[in-house]
């Protein structure tokens, strides 16, 4: 497991990423209230590589756990502090919450099986994911602009199959439609919005463009640019602007016992 300066356990540097990562990563209302439904009537609520809090409940107790240090110190004063911890070293009794969340996140645990069986040892009622699946569901214009970005993303994100089965029990897989305005500034947020892509800070806060080649992300710059600027982009994809929602893969898998 990667251990870098601040803590961060994954496979990307969030002492790098995480400064400004919650004025770009804002937990989106339409989104929040599909996470809450899912959660149920769960009154005790762990948050398992909680970042700076997004999706968090804010109505009911709620304990976060992150092991970065950047990403702790992004924290709202409306979330409660973090702990630090890691999903695969939870320390807490078995049944000890009502239910237990991680979003966007697995993608970044060095061992998947073992820190979801954590969540569902810790947790008497639901286990709620929020993940994006690894296969682009429909075709839209970034992944032909950055075909690399989502080479990376589908080595990363685990196969939703994998994580139903490591959370065991009975598994529902929603799909979460992503509004053309949302808030949440995730890659796939900006379908409607592709100026938005070309702000580096937006950029920062999505941790795959990490791993793309600098003259990769040069090339994309470039071309998304002169394709805006020519009105090639909105000639070829100019739909996008006009779809209030988009299915970019955006999943949320809850696991019952």
């Amino acid at each position: 497991m990667t251990r870098f300066d601040d803590g961060s356990a994954g496979d990307a540097d969030y002492g790098h990423l995480g400064p400004g990562y919650a004025g770009v990563r804002r937990p989106d209302p339409r989104i929040e209230r599909e996470v809450w439904d899912a959660l149920g009537d769960a009154r005790s609520v762990v948050n398992v590589g909680a970042g700076a809090g997004s999706y968090e409940p804010r109505d009911r107790i709620v304990v976060a756990v992150e092991p970065s240090a950047s990403m702790r110190a992004e924290r709202p004063h409306d979330r409660v502090p973090a702990l630090d911890g890691t999903a695969e070293h939870l320390p807490f009794d078995d049944g000890a919450f009502d239910a237990a969340m991680a979003s966007i996140t697995v993608h970044q645990w060095p061992d998947l099986e073992r820190g979801l069986g954590e969540l569902r040892r810790v947790a008497r009622g639901p286990v709620v994911i929020l993940t994006f699946d690894p296969v682009v569901p429909e075709r839209w214009w970034q992944p032909v602009y950055v075909p690399e970005l989502y080479e990376v993303e589908a080595r990363r994100m685990p196969p939703l199959e994998r994580i139903a089965a490591a959370i065991g029990g009975t598994v529902e897989v929603r799909t979460v439609p992503i509004p053309a305005d949302c808030i949440d500034g995730f890659g796939q947020a900006f379908f409607a919005r592709p100026e938005q892509t070309l702000r580096p800070e937006v950029r920062r806060a999505m941790s795959a463009w990490s791993f793309v080649a600098p003259e990769v992300v040069e090339r994309y710059e470039r071309e998304l640019s002169a394709d805006l600027a020519s009105g090639r982009w909105d000639a070829e994809w100019g739909r996008f602007r006009t779809m209030p929602w988009f299915d970019a893969g955006l999943r949320l898998v809850v696991g019952r016992p």
